[in-house]
């Protein structure tokens, strides 16, 4: 697992869109850290990396908001209102999972799954993010790369 550390927001956002630039179409980002840790941050740097010029904000009551416009398609999944994969599947949100368009960045994924006790298979193309609150303006963000018959 690597980790990076990023001492403000800013550092986050030019994290997420140099991600923009090397993950491939077709790949979910699962995102996990406490309320106000960055994972809109992270969200907002890949949708600049794929040149999304609209704003960017969490899809907390919408649940999903797509960008289009860019190299490729954005889509941004916020969980933290649903708590079961049983209202996660009600919402119909498995298309974004099974069959991925462009990035999908989910917030709250491990309301969803982890890749260590997997209630559904893994996308072809995954990355684990974890957000670890360190001070005021610091935050680790773990992250490692599952890949489709690769394992971990």
């Amino acid at each position: 697992m690597a980790t990076f550390i990023s001492h403000s927001a800013e550092a986050t956002v030019t994290l997420g869109e140099a991600w923009a630039q090397e993950l491939a179409p077709g790949s979910v980002i699962g995102i996990t850290g406490d309320l106000g840790a960055g994972k809109t941050q992270l969200v907002k740097g890949l949708a600049r990396g794929l040149g999304v010029t609209d704003r960017v904000q969490s899809p907390t009551f919408g649940l999903v908001n797509e960008y289009r416009g860019g190299r490729l398609p954005l889509a941004h999944i916020d969980l933290y209102r649903l708590e079961t994969t049983a209202q996660i599947a009600a919402a119909g949100l498995e298309e974004f999972w099974l069959h991925p368009a462009g990035l999908v960045a989910i917030e709250w994924a491990e309301r969803w799954f982890t890749p260590h006790s997997p209630s559904l298979a893994l996308p072809g193309r995954y990355r684990e993010v974890i957000f670890e609150h360190v001070a005021e303006h610091e935050r680790l963000i773990h992250y490692r790369d599952f890949h489709e018959n690769a394992g971990a």
